[in-house]
Formats: C-alpha cells, structure tokens, sequence
C-alpha cells in the first residue's frame, strides 16, 4: 500500500482501517524515521494528492517532529502547521535564523493567496510554541520581523493621524486579512512591549477598529475577537462602544455573537476588580457608562431564540443572557430598572419568544443588585412563573424552571413556607415528568431549595427536629427516585435527579430519616442489579452508562453513611460486599474507582473503629490504587483512605502502619507521581502519627527529615504557580505536624519532639511571613505553636517561644474569622504557660 493510500485511510470512518493505518504509519516511523518523514513530505508537497491526504501527511510530519515536545503543544496538535513544528525544534537551537525573513517574502512577495495567508497562520502558531524568552533573543528578533509582517498584510495608512481615513492596500485578499489579524491574535504574548507603547498600540487598534466594518463577515468576527483583550480603555469610549453596538445588531449571527462576547469579557473584567477591592482604583465603569446602549440591544437578542435549536450549540439568544446575567454582575442595582419594562411588557406575550425573553431577562439579573431590592420584585413574580411551569411551550417552561432555580438559590427568603412552598414544589415536581432540559432545571431547583432552606433555617432552634420540607420529603424523593430509573440521561436530567436526591438525603431532619434508610436500601438493590448485568455489556456506550450510575449510586450511599454516622451498622456488612464487588468489577476505570473508595472512607469515618473487620479484604484493593502514579485523582483518594482509615481505627490501626508509611514514603520518591499528591501525603503522616500516638516513634525522624527538606523549598516569587503550589506544600506540612505532635502530647514519649522542635517553629515563622498566607495557615500556625507550647509547660521551649515574632502572630486581627482568634486566645494562653 503506498503512502498516499495509507494516509487517506488514516481518515477512514471505518475504526479498523483506521487502526491498521495508524498502526502501520508509527511501525514505519519507529523502523526508519529519515525515511518516514520523506515520505511525508513527498505526499505533503504533492499538489496532485486530495486536499485531505496532504493534509493528513502534514500533520503527521508535525506530530512526528513535536511528540517529544511539552504537554502544552499537544493542545494545538490539530492546528499547527509543518512550518511551526520545525520551528519550534530549531529556533531554540539559534538554528534557522533566516526563517522570519523567509516567510515575510512569501508575504511580501508572492501573488499567491493561499501561500500568504499559510504564512501568516504559520507566524501565529510560531507565537503560540516557543518559549517568550526565546523569542526575544536577538539572533532571531522575531518579534520585530512578526509585527512587520503582520502590518504588511494588513492595512497601511494614509497618515498617521486618526482623523483621517485609512485605506486598504492593493485590494487586500479578506482571507488574507483574516489570517493577519488571527496572526496577530495569536502573537499578542510576543508583541507586548510593542502593544506597551502609545504609538504602535494606536496604529494596531487603528487597523483592528477599521476591520471591524470590513465588507467581509468573517474578517469582522476576527476583529472583534480581538478586541476581546487588555488594554482597551482608552479605545472603548472613543471608538469600540459604538463598534460593538453596531456588531451586536449585525445580520450575521457570527459578527453579532463576537460583539455580545466583547461586553461579557468587559463585565468578567470588571466584576473581578471589584471582587479585589481595586475598582475605584482600576475600573473605568464603562459596563455602567454603556449600559442605555447596550440594553436594549440585548434583550431584543434574546427574543431570537429559535424553536428547534440545539441546546448544546451556542447561538446568539444564549449569549446575550449570559452576557445580561455578568452585567447585572457589573453593574448591580442600575440593572434592575433597566429591564423592569422589558420583563413587565413581555411577560405574558402571546408570542413565546417575547415570554420566553422575559422569563431568561428575569433569572438573569436575579445575582448582582442587592438582595433587599429583588426580594420584593421576586415576591411578586414567585405566582406567576409557578403558573408559568404549565406553559404549552417547552422553551418558556425549561427557562421558568431555571429562573425558579435561581431564586430558590439566591433569594431563597421570599419563598415562604406558608404560602408559596407548596405550590412551588408541586410545580417542580410535576416538571420531573416533562422532557428531559425541564427534568434537568427542575431538579436543580429542588436542590438548591433543600441546600438553601438548610442554610436559612439551621439556626431555628424549633427546626432542629423537623423543618419546612418534612411534610414533602416522601413525595419528593420518591419523584426523584422514578426519574433515576429511566436509562437515559438525555441533557444530564438522570445525574441531575441523583444530585438533588442527594441534597435531600443530606439535609433530612429527624423526623424524615425513615426516608433515608429506605431510600438507601433502594439504592444498595439499584447497585446489586447493575452489578449482576456487568457480564451483559457490551459496546462503551453501555459500559459509559454503567460507570455513571455505579458513581451516582455512590454518592447517594456517600450521603446517607454520613447522614446516619454509626446508625448504617446493620447495613455495614451489605454495603462493603456490595463496595469490594463494585472495585472488582470496575477494573481500572479510575473514575468508579475513586467513588467506591470515597464509600469505604466514609464508612470507616462512621464505623470508626468497628470497621476493623473490613480492612483485610479492601487493603488488597488499596495498594495497587496507591501504586497507580499515572493516575493523579485516584491515588489522592487512596492516599485519603489511609487517612480515613487511620483515624477511624485509632492506636488499632499501628498493625497497619508499617504498611502504611513505606509505601506512602516510596510515593514521594515517585518521579512519575504529581506534586499535589505529595501534599497530600505529607498531610497523611500527620493522620497516622494522631492514630498511634507514641506508636509513632520509629517513624519519626524519617519523616521529620522529609517534611523539614520539603519546608525549605524556595520559591521565585514571580513563578505564580509555584508561589500557590509552597504555599498548598506549607500547609500540608503544618498538618503533619500538627498531627505529629498532638498525637504525642501529654504521653511518656513527649520529649522525642524536642530535637525538632526549633525546626517546626522555623516553619511557623516563614509560613506567617508571607504576606499571601491564607487564614487556614494562621490558623494551623498558631495551632500549631499552642500545641508545642502545651507538650513542654514547664519551659523547655521557653527561649523559643519568648522570641518576638511569637506574641505579635497571636494577636488577632479584625478580619478573622472567630474560630482563628479562639485558637489565637488559646495559644496564647498555652505559651504564657510554657514561659513562665
């Protein structure tokens, strides 16, 4: 078979040509590569060869050259281009210097079009590959030939002064426009001390602005994209307000959704500097400033819905509620009057499109403004949109379901029990029998009224032994349990039921626990049916299916051992034939892996130490979980159990410790296994040495020794991933310590910890240094120093503790939380003790 033929069949729909055509093409790339890839490039180069195969060969020649290469290439594997490939091999190197000065002939030079625009999606994705440093390099200095070229294919002015019209050059292909500004899109990273400068920042945004009314749709949505980005301040009230204006009453859905994406990043934007406390420094308001322009806009876009649209394709209706919703975030209480008449007007439209808008408009702007000015326009809606549930249009009542969601979510306090409750919930509940993105709302709206009412009434003292859904939890979770038993999960409404369920389970008052313990052993008989048709699957639709019941199934049995504590005794044994069954049959799909662990720790924390009986059988599943480096999510859950497990059982639990800390010590030699598990294990040192106390001892300067070398990690503090990942290791490391020395304070062995003690307050006093340290860190810190200070009373660490630094940590400040100044108070007290 030649190459050609090889290469179309790697695009069979056929999965078993597919394969052998894979197959064969990385045999012919491991036996001989040199010839491997001339035979790549002969098909690429081939203008003879379908379109399809050339594409196929250059892809292949691409992955060929950057398998080897960081994760990060991997994500853009099915957009680069031979040319970037190459690049991002050799110019690292200071090898092929003259390839910018190359491709800006093709640009510059060539009356081909197609060559033009490769060449400039060819610069982009250079951008994209390479290190910045790199590209900085004055070998190279590709950013000064990027930005040339870019502007070459672009537009040119007439005069650098604004007030004067620009011209295209040459009748610029818009295709080749269109590459040029995805180029520069791409290139932003690089061009940023270009894009720094006054000057060169005007003539971009010159170029990008007039682009924007390009006769082309396509050259107009990649303008817009671009104006999606920092710095637009001073361009917005000058010439992008009314651009976007504009955009988003286009004809053409794609130039219109470009424009609403505008004002969503410009509101994102703005409602995090104010969530930073920097908005009257660094926010120009300019959603505030825009609001009269670009309301009305909006809200006539919701109208656009259509009747059969996808629910998973983005269109304009959609983003214009998004965008309503983050500017309500932005703008907060001057939304409200602005969509008042709209939703006054609409709402009961003969036309559903106009309902449907109102309905959406309404739900949209519900989180933003002060809750003491919705509440009383969401009293007064709360009658009509439960009526609105019986709507005859599907969209109407899929979108009523979700406005009555968020305010069962954010508003929860104008639901009152004794009025609107009832009706409320038969609505939702009758809409668990309508089609699938109603099912979908409704029991999201189910779930956040049992997890908010919770909230709302945890403090009422006479609600402790029932609560306003008692009267409702039979018929509520029944409703759930039937739509649990459909085999579909069409718009997630099966995952969505199992997840409301789930809230109720967790929330139940005492008089509602017989709905728990029947709901539950309805569960166990749901996991021992799918366990008997594990034989019977066939396909990976099937096996998908079954997965995803098996981790729903979970998280309800989750839910009610935690809700019952040592009440789930009589189900124990049930429950963990049916978990060990589950582990066996799951294989290594990590996913139903880690839900059956997370059963077993959550059964452990409720047996405590009668789960004794259970260990032998699940440690032989246990180990080969904690082995599975490659899979990050399912050895921090095992690690977890080990923790679970230990504090369950106590000093029982030192018979398993010798198991327990070599392998967890082999973990952290791991060059495979991810750091953020590591944490993970530092902090499970500390739930062994609580567990078994003094029986500690031979594991105690093995891993003193590992948690003082992970303390001194430095860190430049321009890495910000790695000033967030010191800051997770530095508490990891206080709660094993923390851990260590509880679990030998006030035994015969206390004065092990002399020796390294200096070495945990030396922690301490970087740890509270950092001026980004969280309040958990403060709290563990002083913690942590009142612990030391109670293990040695009688004044062992006196000089230590005496040390400045101590006494002005333990003094609380104004913003704590109580629970911090309680341990602080309590530090205090213990170091006062010890320093007598």
């Amino acid at each position: 078979m030649n190459a050609t033929d090889l290469l179309a069949n790697t695009l069979s729909p056929d999965a078993n040509t597919r394969q052998d055509a894979t197959q064969q093409l990385e045999n012919a790339s491991r036996e001989n590569y040199p010839q491997y890839m001339l035979m790549l490039s002969a098909v690429l180069l081939d203008e003879s060869n379908p379109l399809h195969v050339r594409n196929a060969a250059g892809l292949a020649l691409k992955n060929a050259l950057t398998a080897r290469e960081s994760s990060r290439q991997s994500e853009y594997s099915q957009r680069w281009i031979i040319v970037a490939a190459i690049a991002a091999v050799e110019l690292p190197q200071d090898q092929w210097p003259e390839l910018i000065t190359i491709l800006l002939g093709f640009v510059n030079n060539q009356p081909n079009t197609n060559l033009k625009i490769a060449t400039l999606q060819t610069i982009g994705f250079i951008c994209e590959t390479i290190v910045r440093p790199m590209l900085l390099n004055p070998s190279s200095r590709l950013i000064q030939h990027l930005t040339e070229t870019l502007k070459s294919s672009a537009y040119v002015p007439t005069t650098f002064n604004s007030s004067y019209p620009w011209r295209q050059e040459g009748g610029t292909s818009p295709d080749v426009q269109l590459a040029a500004i995805h180029s520069l899109f791409n290139s932003l990273e690089f061009v940023r001390d270009n894009f720094d400068r006054d000057g060169e920042r005007n003539y971009i945004m010159q170029v990008v602005c007039e682009a924007t009314q390009s006769g082309s749709v396509s050259v107009q949505v990649g303008a817009f994209e671009f104006c999606i980005m920092e710095k637009m301040g001073f361009y917005m009230e000058q010439a992008l307000f009314g651009l976007t204006v504009v955009g988003m009453n286009h004809t053409d859905e794609r130039v219109a959704l470009q424009a609403v994406e505008f004002w969503s990043t410009v509101c994102e934007e703005e409602i995090e500097l104010s969530l930073e406390a920097q908005e009257s420094a660094n926010s120009r308001h300019f959603a505030r400033i825009a609001l009269p322009e670009i309301i009305p806009v909006l809200l006539r876009l919701l109208t656009k819905q259509e009747e059969d649209a996808d629910e998973d394709e983005w269109n304009v209706s959609m983003a214009a509620g998004t965008c309503l919703s983050l500017l309500s975030g932005a703008v907060q209480d001057a939304i409200v009057p602005a969509v008042l008449p709209f939703i006054e007007a609409n709402i009961t439209n003969q036309d559903w499109h106009h309902r449907e808008a109102a309905v959406m408009a309404f739900g949209s702007v519900l989180e933003g403004p002060d809750p003491s000015v919705l509440t009383p326009l969401a009293e007064q809606a709360l009658p009509t949109l439960i009526s609105m549930m019986t709507d005859a249009n599907t969209h109407v009542k899929d979108t009523t379901a979700w406005t009555l969601g968020r305010i069962c979510e954010l508003l929860i306090n104008v639901i009152k029990p004794d009025m609107q409750l009832h009706p409320l919930i038969s609505a939702l509940v009758n809409g668990l029998s309508d089609s699938p993105r109603i099912v979908t709302n409704c029991a999201w709206a189910l779930m956040n009224l049992a997890d908010q009412f919770s909230v709302y009434y945890e403090e009422d003292t006479e609600a402790t032994q029932s609560g306003p859904l008692s009267p409702y939890y039979e018929g509520v979770v029944q409703a759930l349990l039937r739509v649990t038993e459909s085999a579909s999960n069409e718009s997630n409404y099966r995952t969505a039921a199992y997840e409301a369920m789930t809230s109720y389970l967790t929330h139940a008052t005492p008089d509602a626990i017989v709905v728990v313990q029947n709901t539950v052993v309805t569960i166990l008989q749901r996991m021992e049916h799918l366990l008997g048709m594990h034989n019977q699957i066939v396909g990976v639709d099937d096996q998908n299916n079954w997965n995803e019941l098996q981790s729903n199934i979970c998280s309800v049995v989750i839910c009610v051992v935690r809700k019952l504590g040592n009440g789930i005794q009589p189900l124990a044994d049930r429950i963990m034939t049916l978990i060990l069954q589950l582990i066996q049959a799951a294989g290594k799909t990590s996913t139903v892996l880690e839900d059956a662990f997370l059963v077993v720790g959550a059964l452990a924390s409720a047996l405590e130490s009668a789960f004794a009986p259970y260990i032998s059988a699940f440690l032989q599943f246990l180990y080969p979980a904690l082995k599975a480096h490659e899979d990050t999510q399912l050895c921090t859950v095992a690690v977890g159990i080990i923790g679970d497990i230990s504090r369950a059982l106590g000093e029982q639990s030192a018979q398993y410790a010798h198991s327990f800390m070599t392998v967890l010590l082999e973990n952290l030699q791991s060059e495979v296994l991810n750091r953020n598990v590591k944490i993970t294990i530092l902090s499970c040192f500390g739930d062994i040495a609580l567990a078994i106390g003094p029986n500690f001892e031979p594991f105690l300067d093995t891993t003193m020794s590992v948690l003082k070398q992970a303390g001194g990690l430095e860190v430049n503090p321009l890495d910000y991933d790695l000033v967030d990942y010191v800051a997770q290791l530095r508490e990891g490391i206080l709660e094993a310590y923390t851990g260590i020395v509880t679990g030998l304070k006030n035994t015969a062995k206390v004065d092990i910890l002399l020796p390294y003690s200096n070495g945990i307050l030396e922690l301490i006093f970087h740890s509270l240094s950092d001026e980004e340290r969280s309040e958990s860190v403060i709290k563990l810190s002083c913690g942590l120093i009142g612990d030391l200070a109670d293990c040695f009373p009688s004044g062992q660490l006196k000089a230590a503790l005496l040390q400045p630094w101590v006494a002005s940590e333990l003094r609380a400040r104004s913003r704590m939380n109580p629970e911090t100044k309680k341990t602080m108070r309590w530090a205090r007290e213990m170091v006062k003790v010890a320093t007598q």
